[in-house]
């Protein structure tokens, strides 16, 4: 199925605008929610420890990192936006599946390294021994991210090597 009407070049052009737009859209809600989670328990947590801010940085990077993700199959998504007659409805809603893909396991992550990021660092300043034990969840919480960003190149990489 060849793009040939009006209105499949819209729809086509339209799903995947929304696939790079849901791309950088969820993925920064994800990051956005983990920074401000775990930012409350770095506040809480350094009003009795200061010396420990730097090291409880760490859930705060890794939910800025989630936005990079997105942006990443954002951009790959938006390279493939041309009006040829190549470019079939099949490409543009892999495209759009792709940036649901990396978008809502971003948000996931970010809920997941927001609530454990929070909790760590307040638990961590009490008792030193739990760092090691928080930043191994938070590299679980990180991964299913990662996880929605391979899919997502996975896709994208399929429609790419199908317009050739």
């Amino acid at each position: 199925l060849i793009v040939t009407s009006t209105l499949e070049a819209v729809v086509s052009t339209q799903s995947t605008g929304m696939g790079a737009a849901s791309a950088i859209i969820f993925s920064s809600l994800g990051a956005a929610y983990g920074t401000a989670k775990s930012g409350v328990g770095i506040s809480a947590m350094a009003v009795m420890k200061p010396d420990l801010i730097m090291k409880s940085m760490i859930p705060v990077v890794m939910a800025g990192i989630l936005a990079i993700y997105g942006l990443v199959v954002a951009a790959l998504i938006i390279q493939s936006i041309y009006p040829s007659p190549k470019y079939t409805l099949f490409m543009s809603f892999c495209d759009f599946a792709a940036g649901l893909s990396v978008g809502i396991c971003g948000v996931a992550s970010g809920f997941a390294i927001g609530i454990v990021g929070d909790a760590g660092v307040r638990s961590t300043a009490q008792q030193p021994k739990l760092f090691v034990g928080m930043i191994l969840i938070l590299i679980f919480a990180e991964v299913l991210g990662l996880y929605g960003l391979i899919v997502g190149i996975i896709l994208h990489i399929r429609i790419s090597a199908s317009a050739k």
